[in-house]
């Protein structure tokens, strides 16, 4: 029954679903260190990290694993993490605009609401059906 949740689409979202969660807390760290001397503002590469999430390599998506034999997923890590060095916007040497964080911050809230959005209706696809048997 566990394979149930074991699908594409799940572990999709669920590496969507923990991109976004890697991307706020990097967004809360560029938040609090805005007045930070020689801060430098860091920010999430969603295309890296879901790549890395579903087995991307070059641009290919990787072949269908139909046995336990054949290779598992790769697991997100914090590669696609991003650290902008070249830019300064103050005297100090900090770069984080506050505005443009709280913007990227809503954004971010909007893309995690659409993902579990898209989570609940997988599930509730999965309650009526279990239903109807």
């Amino acid at each position: 029954m566990s394979d149930w949740l074991n699908t594409p689409m799940f572990n999709v979202l669920e590496k969507s679903m923990d991109a976004a969660s890697l991307r706020q807390k990097v967004l809360a760290d560029n938040i609090a260190n805005v007045d930070t001397p020689d801060f430098k503002r860091s920010d999430v590469d969603f295309n890296t990290l879901l790549g890395q999430a579903i087995g991307q390599v070059d641009g290919e998506l990787p072949l269908k694993v139909t046995s336990e034999r054949h290779l598992q997923k790769t697991e997100l890590n914090t590669s696609g993490v991003v650290t902008d060095e070249n830019t300064t916007y103050r005297n100090d040497g900090n770069n984080v605009d506050i505005d443009r964080e709280m913007v990227n911050v809503a954004e971010n809230g909007i893309y995690y609401n659409s993902v579990t959005r898209a989570i609940s209706a997988q599930l509730s696809n999965l309650r009526t059906v279990i239903g109807q048997r």
